[in-house]
């Protein structure tokens, strides 16, 4: 019963097998704090609902919040994010600091929320083999309890720190998209390599679905349009979009633009 349940909210979430999956993460001011186009969260929710995206990633809190207000219509998918990380803190001052990662809820505490998955890291490359032995074990302990439950669980597995020269890096993305799946992930969220040729061979040898996520700001919005269409021209199950969505110069016409974009036809030219 439970991965029957599983398959259902995974299809909320993903649209299904022939749709390609348009989601915002607006989960960055756990870690970043109050950055621009996190003001006024409840309405920001609200435009996002409004523009019909598949899903949004939200902290437990905003999810409560809200679900108390007044709702706008039919709801996106909600995905959970149910854990914490030093990784950026550490990244942004060169690699120094301790690396800790925290459950801040369980998947049953994000299933009463109303929440269709939930999303937890699972960072290598650090060179810190306590806290990578962590990350796995924490990774396989909440997929255990997802499975119990029937809630999916969204791997934002990544590569970052010491041993990292580039995070999408072909050998990097095919190592934890693989972890991911071996633990029991039902679907990946990570980083682009750079182009769809290679992000295709990714995509290829992973037998969940990958969701390319959009990371920072890109220079303009063409530049992130352009990632998005790769995306989708790599065969991937659609993007996870941030900064780049509620940062956005016109965030509704960025995410129309994106819809259309991973509405394209699933093809990439392949070297002979």
């Amino acid at each position: 019963m439970s991965e029957c349940g599983k398959r259902i909210r995974l299809g909320r979430v993903l649209g299904g097998a022939q749709h390609r999956a348009l989601i915002v993460a607006f989960d960055h001011a756990l870690v970043l704090g109050p950055i621009p186009g996190t003001d006024n969260p409840l309405g920001q929710i609200q435009r996002f609902a409004e523009a019909k995206v598949d899903a949004i990633l939200l902290n437990l809190g905003l999810i409560r919040q809200f679900a108390d207000s007044p709702l706008p219509g039919p709801l996106p998918a909600l995905i959970a994010r149910i854990d914490w990380t030093t990784v950026w803190s550490a990244m942004a001052n060169h690699g120094e600091g301790k690396l800790r990662s925290s459950l801040l809820a369980r998947p049953e505490d994000a299933l009463r929320h109303g929440a269709d998955a939930v999303l937890t890291y699972m960072v290598v490359g650090t060179g810190d083999a306590d806290f990578e032995s962590q990350e796995v074990a924490r990774t396989a302990e909440v997929a255990r309890e997802c499975e119990r439950i029937g809630i999916p669980l969204i791997v934002e597995s990544l590569a970052r720190g010491k041993n990292v020269g580039k995070p999408g890096e072909r050998k990097w993305l095919k190592l934890h998209t693989r972890m991911a799946t071996e633990l029991g992930a039902d679907a990946v969220k990570t980083d682009y390599t750079g182009d769809p040729i290679s992000m295709r061979s990714v995509i290829e040898d992973c037998s969940i679905p990958i969701l390319v996520l959009g990371g920072n700001r890109y220079g303009s919005d063409d530049q992130a349009l352009e990632v998005v269409r790769s995306a989708a021209q790599a065969g991937a199950a659609g993007v996870f979009f941030g900064r780049n969505v509620f940062q956005a110069p016109n965030m509704e016409l960025f995410l129309q633009q994106a819809r259309a974009a991973l509405n394209q036809p699933d093809l990439v030219h392949r070297r002979p």
